[in-house]
């Protein structure tokens, strides 16, 4: 296989994400990766445990290049955070200190509207084993939370960055909430559907099956209101024309 294709980030108005002191490069790499699938690119490293740059991380990033070779590494969080206006900070266990705490999803739409008033915001996760110390809480202004099950809610580092940086990608999502798939053929016409419905009823008149006078009004308006829910494309129209012309022309032979 060859070496992955590189990434490009895909805004500018985007917070920074902080990891605290990271222990494995790996995770720094699928952190980076993870961030880059979420159109993020600015990260920052807080004395990363096996030093920096580091080769595993590279190879765990599979191509978001883009925010490795950008990462800054400091000595302390306070340096890391010193030229944020606003600071996040990821913990999973309830502490001593009196902090507002809010969801992923709240987090992103402050986050949002935050950077669009130009402060620059950093999201700090803490180290694998431990997680953030209450030095590193009391940078931030306000805990994030990701609500999992309290029984296990463990997550990895790279893990808790996806799940942070899709909710705050989702918070600016245009994009709407059902499509049909690219590989297929546009809607059905209303026209098209009525066309395919008169052919239905003729077939259905020729089988005998809407032989009750009485029933066959109730019966046609259900078979027309399936129709209409399905949502069919002009190639599922197509096709089932030709579904029913095999089936009569079957019965008819057979006759």
């Amino acid at each position: 296989m060859g070496r992955p294709a590189k990434g490009r980030a895909t805004t500018n108005a985007a917070p920074t994400i902080i990891l605290v002191r990271p222990q494995l490069g790996e995770n720094i790499g699928m952190a980076a990766r993870a961030m880059l699938n979420c159109g993020l690119s600015s990260l920052r490293l807080v004395a990363p445990r096996d030093g920096w740059p580091n080769p595993k991380a590279e190879r765990a990033a599979s191509g978001a290049d883009v925010v490795l070779d950008k990462a800054k590494v400091f000595d302390t969080v306070e340096a890391a955070v010193a030229d944020m206006g606003r600071v996040v900070a990821t913990t999973a266990r309830n502490r001593e200190l009196s902090q507002r705490i809010v969801t992923p999803r709240r987090a992103a739409a402050e986050i949002r509207s935050w950077t669009a008033e130009g402060d620059k915001v950093g999201v700090l996760f803490g180290p694998e084993r431990t997680g953030l110390t209450n030095d590193d809480m009391v940078q931030a202004d306000t805990a994030l939370s990701i609500p999992l099950n309290p029984q296990f809610s463990s997550l990895n580092i790279a893990q808790a960055v996806l799940l942070v940086a899709y909710e705050w990608a989702m918070a600016g999502e245009e994009a709407p909430a059902e499509r049909m798939s690219d590989h297929s053929t546009r809607p059905a016409t209303k026209d098209e559907l009525q066309n395919l419905f008169d052919h239905l009823e003729r077939a259905l008149d020729q089988s005998g099956f809407l032989r009750h006078k009485a029933m066959r009004p109730a019966m046609v308006n259900n078979l027309r209101a399936l129709l209409q829910r399905t949502a069919m494309t002009e190639q599922e129209v197509r096709s089932f024309h030709g579904v029913i012309k095999f089936l009569s022309k079957r019965k008819h032979d057979e006759e």
